[in-house]
């Protein structure tokens, strides 16, 4: 059963990023991304909020938009964004089991 909320922690390794990253992502598209606060006031993050995260990766690290860049994009066409960054990870998980398989041969 897949969780509710999610720590920084747990999305940052979800995702392969730093924690640094997650927190910056967070506060510089806080139109897309809102996660709730604990009773610490540490932020729990919902599986929207990891999808959008994903996307907001994919739009800067592999297509090199700035912030404001990707967050147009978001705005403009999420749905979009949304289903690149989804075959995206599906091929990288692909690769990555393409990799193990040559290495066992």
């Amino acid at each position: 059963m897949e969780k509710l909320l999610y720590s920084i922690g747990e999305v940052a390794g979800l995702l392969g990023e730093n924690t640094s990253a997650i927190r910056f992502w967070t506060n510089s598209f806080e139109k897309f991304i809102k996660p709730r606060r604990n009773n610490k006031g540490n932020r729990q993050y919902t599986a929207e909020d990891i999808e959008t995260l994903r996307c907001v990766r994919i739009l800067l690290r592999d297509d090199g938009l700035t912030i404001e860049g990707a967050s147009r994009r978001l705005a403009e066409d999420r749905k979009a964004v949304s289903g690149r960054a989804k075959a995206l990870d599906g091929l990288r998980a692909i690769r990555a089991e393409l990799v193990e398989v040559r290495k066992s041969l």
